[in-house]
Formats: structure tokens, sequence, C-alpha cells
């Protein structure tokens, strides 16, 4: 626009749309066009993964959720899951899915220079997380990412997002997550049995000739977890990713052992006390109860140990068990509070008074410690702090 204001200020007569058009004749201002080119991939050589997010309808309310794909780049095999969130310890179970449902390993998985799977670099600098590494060990592949702004390096995966968006998600809607990624492994299954008008062919009659490629699955594969370290609150539940999780009330207060796999919560608080719960993903804020975990209603929580204020008083003045007991169940304080207040009594004033008040009280049924007190502090000034007289000539 400044070169067209300039030209027509000197003179020159001719339109914006001329000049615009001149220039692009000219190749003036253009980015210089560059013919894409192709990438070419033996069979089991890699595999490509990806995600992008997508909006779906699970159990009747509406999620920001995250497609995972992974395409074998030979014979376009397709699968993918929809996570609520994905980070490592979801990456590692997608990735574990997907090879157990190829039946084997490709040399290398093509990441998008993701930071659920790079520590640092891009492309061919790339150093993957040690976590993730371990993991592309134990199976034997390797992670790759390719350089920024090199989309087309990982089309394979690229492709079939806006697929499963106009396919496989417009109109379903999905009763749980469980439910959700259930129907993609089947819709995967049909896809992967179709023919391919883009590739000439059926994926799984490439994928036969694929297969033989691939590395063989390890003779054993652990199951992925995640740990954590947890207290009890004063509830009875341990929090997981925003989801409280019933324990006995006995161990409320206690560190406990948080393991958590893919379908399972495990908390531990020793080798011989263990709780498991089916894990849950959303709704957040929620609280799953298991039944044993709650005494009967109106039952409450019954304490197997006296409180120590209790324990001290009884130990003390066995004399006041009875009126202890007694108060327990009709003084009107909170139990503790009346407790370490009666031991406040029974340590700061003389003991003969203090037992003769509390025998006087529990006769009349009196359980108002602060009447105890005054009952208390008038033996106290009657036994204690007598004057003598004097005669009347000032002598004793």
């Amino acid at each position: 626009m400044r070169v067209h204001e300039e030209l027509t200020a000197g003179g020159a007569v001719l339109s914006y749309p001329a000049l615009t058009g001149f220039c692009r004749r000219q190749g003036i201002g253009q980015t210089p066009i560059v013919p894409a080119g192709q990438y070419h991939f033996e069979p089991g050589v890699e595999m490509q993964h990806d995600t992008s997010p997508h909006e779906v309808e699970v159990g009747g309310r509406k999620y920001k959720a995250q497609t995972a794909s992974a395409v074998l780049c030979y014979s376009h095999l397709l699968f993918f899951q929809i996570h609520p969130t994905f980070q490592r310890f979801d990456c590692k179970v997608f990735l574990t899915d997907a090879l157990r449902y190829v039946g084997g390993v490709p040399e290398r998985v093509m990441i998008d220079n993701t930071h659920v799977v790079v520590l640092r670099g891009t492309g061919r600098e790339m150093i993957p997380v040690p976590e993730m590494e371990a993991f592309a060990e134990r199976f034997g592949f390797r992670f790759v990412a390719h350089a920024i702004g090199d989309a087309n390096r990982s089309g394979r995966v690229e492709r079939p997002f806006s697929f499963i968006e106009n396919n496989f998600l417009a109109g379903r809607t999905f009763a749980s997550w469980e439910d959700l990624n259930r129907q993609a492994r089947q819709w995967c299954d049909k896809v992967n049995s179709t023919y391919k008008k883009h590739i000439r062919a059926v994926p799984r009659e490439l994928f036969a000739v694929e297969r033989t490629h691939l590395k063989p699955l390890p003779a054993w594969i652990p199951e992925v977890y995640r740990l954590h370290a947890r207290t009890v609150d004063v509830e009875g539940y341990v929090s997981v990713s925003s989801i409280r999780y019933s324990v006995p009330v006995a161990w409320i207060g206690r560190r406990v052992e948080v393991r958590e796999t893919r379908d399972k919560i495990e908390i531990e608080l020793d080798a011989r006390h263990l709780v498991t719960h089916e894990r849950a993903v959303t709704p957040q804020n929620q609280r799953i109860t298991l039944a044993a975990h709650r005494p009967p209603r109106g039952e409450g929580v019954k304490r197997s140990d006296p409180h120590p204020e209790e324990q001290a008083l009884v130990e003390a003045a066995p004399e006041v068990a009875p009126y202890v007991a007694a108060l327990k169940q009709k003084g009107r304080k909170v139990v503790a509070l009346a407790l370490r207040q009666l031991l406040r009594l029974l340590r700061e004033y003389p003991r003969e008074p203090f037992l003769a008040a509390v025998r006087e009280a529990s006769r009349y049924g009196l359980y108002d410690l602060d009447r105890l007190e005054r009952m208390i502090l008038r033996r106290v000034a009657r036994d204690y702090f007598l004057l003598r007289e004097t005669e009347p000539d000032g002598h004793d």
C-alpha cells in the first residue's frame, strides 16, 4: 500500500490490484514455491504418534479431550484412543495398547516434539525424558522427532485426525471412557479392513507383509503405573487427580502409598493392609466410597483406644474412673476438652479436696466442671487457709 501511495504521488497512473498483480508475476515479495516431497518407509521401520484435541460427550457431559493416534507408516494401519488428559502415564498406557494391537514393535516412533516425551532439543537434537526413554528400551524401539516446521514428516498420523473427527465422533455419544475406547477399537478394525483410495490398498493386507518385519513383543509386559504418596484426610479419603477414594477410618492421618494403573487405584498402608478401587477419571471432585469403609447408619465411629487424658486420670487417681465414664456420656462439653479440664484440676489442686469434690459431684450427678472447680476451691479455702484467732491483748 505504501508503494502504491508513493507511485501515485510520483505521477504513476495504476490501480492497487494492478500493482499487486505485477508483483506476483515478477515474484516480488513472494515465497518461492517448493515442490512437495514424498517419504518412503520400508515395512516395520516407523510408527508415527501424535495427539489432537477434540470435543466428546461422555456420560452426558461434554469434555475437551485428547485423541492419541498411532499409524504404521508402511501399511497405514491405524490405532487411536481418546483420553481426558494426556500425560506421560497416559502416553505409556496408549503406546502399550498400540503395540499390543499391532502385535509387534517398529524400529522407531516418530513424535511431534511433544513435551510429554521431549526433555530438551528438537528434531535430530531431541533428547527424550529418561522415564520415556526407559519405556522405549523396554519394548525395543526409540523415539525420534521431526524438525520444527516440517509437519509433512509426520503426515501419516496427521491425516487421520480430521477423518476421526468427521466420521467416528460425529453424532456419537458414549456412556463412559471405557465405552468410548472400546468403540474406537472396533472402528479401527473396520477402517483397517476397508480399501483406501489414496494408497490403493487395504491396510490389513499391507500389514500382513509388515507384521513379519516387526520386532516381537517382550515375553512379559509390565503394567503401566504411577505412584503417589498421600496422607489420609480427616474424612477418611485419599485424593488422586482431584478424585477422592475412601479408606478405613482407622487410617485417618496415616501416610499411605497409592499405586495408579489404567483400571485400578490401589491404596496401601502396609504389606497387610491394601484397598483397591476402580479408577475414575471424570468427573472431578467426586467421592468414591466403599460400603466397608463406613459404619452402619447411626453407629458412628467407635474409638478402640481411650483418650490420653482419660488414661492419665485413671492412672493418677483410679477413684475417679466411674466419674470419668459418666462425664463422657453426660457432660455437655466436647469429651476431649472436658477430660483435659478435669486432668488440669487434678494436677493443680490438692488431692484430698479434689477427690472429695468429685465424690460429692458424682453423688448429685453434677458434671459441670466449672462448678466442680468452685467446690474444690471452697474445700481448699476451708482446709488450707485457716486464720488463727488473736487474744484481746494482742497475743496469740
